[in-house]
């Protein structure tokens, strides 16, 4: 019910793996200090970093607008002196484009804080990016999948009730359904799939993904999940919600939990240090052959 071997993303661990890895970290750092020093031991004047706009669904529950604010404060504490904007697709303010008008000209990071590939990434934020001729837009990947929304994950199921260190009797009896919102997209359903497999792999119990809105890309239902997981003897099985913000769609499934419902992944610590490596991904890629305004990377 899970994919059997999850695609891991180009970070592979979120941990240092070794000593080099550490010393190389530690040169880095250290490199880009001695890089702002002139040859006669003055200070270079930093150069400007490059804005990082986060771009969120919106939603009409107050409680979304709050928990994407609180998360780009997260990623300014983690990064300071960075720019950090916000700006939705729809139903809040700012909306994506008065977020864009307002930046001075030159290069922007747009990073999408949702979680698969889908047309929200693929068309209608380049499309309003495109609509910014004073930029040199990059958009970054979703934010999923990835292993540290498995992090996220875990930690809103322990905090929901989950226990932290299952024997394997224990095992046997839980399972999870991941809700996802759902989406027209096949890309979608094969990024929440992915998602679903880093999750049973940390949690080593099933872990089958449904959707809140079912399309025909998206099909499963959350109660068709948990019976899906009743019938193999899965007697408690929780609802983790994979949403960015509390709204509509994780209610909904939260509303069907037999036993326990974990919260969205909200302004968790894992989310922003993701937003920064989607940044940083998108920020370095290589540049296009051809000179463009805007790189979707």
């Amino acid at each position: 019910m899970t994919p059997s071997n999850p695609l891991r993303d180009e970070s592979g661990s979120t941990h240092l793996d070794s000593t080099a890895q550490l010393m190389d970290r530690i040169t880095s750092q250290l490199g880009s200090q001695l890089r702002l020093v002139s040859l006669d031991g003055s200070r270079r004047p930093e150069p400007p970093r490059t804005p990082l706009v986060l771009v969120a669904h919106g939603s009409r529950d107050p409680r979304g607008l709050a928990t994407v604010t609180a998360l780009a404060e997260r990623v300014r504490e983690l990064r300071p002196g960075l720019t950090v904007r916000l700006g939705h697709i729809e139903l809040n303010e700012p909306l994506l484009g008065d977020t864009l008008a307002a930046l001075r000209p030159g290069p922007a990071v747009l990073v999408p804080l949702l979680l698969g590939r889908g047309q929200h990434v693929k068309r209608d934020i380049p499309a309003v990016a495109a609509r910014a001729p004073h930029l040199d837009c990059r958009v970054a990947a979703p934010l999923g999948p990835h292993p540290l929304l498995a992090d996220a994950l875990q930690a809103r199921l322990t905090e929901a009730g989950w226990p932290a260190r299952p024997g394997a009797a224990a095992r046997r009896r839980l399972g999870v359904v991941l809700a996802a919102a759902g989406s027209r997209d096949p890309e979608s359903a094969i990024d929440t799939e992915t998602a679903a497999g880093l999750l049973a792999e940390r949690l080593g119990v099933p872990v089958v993904p449904a959707y809140a809105a079912p399309t025909a890309a998206c099909a499963r239902t959350v109660p068709a999940a948990l019976d899906a997981l009743a019938a193999e003897g899965r007697r408690q099985a929780a609802v983790a919600g994979y949403f960015t913000a509390p709204g509509r769609f994780a209610a909904q499934a939260a509303a069907h939990a037999p036993w326990i419902a974990a919260a969205p992944l909200g302004a968790h610590p894992a989310l922003a240090r993701l937003v920064l490596h989607r940044y940083d991904l998108a920020r370095t890629a290589p540049a296009v052959a051809e000179p463009r305004r805007l790189t979707v990377v």
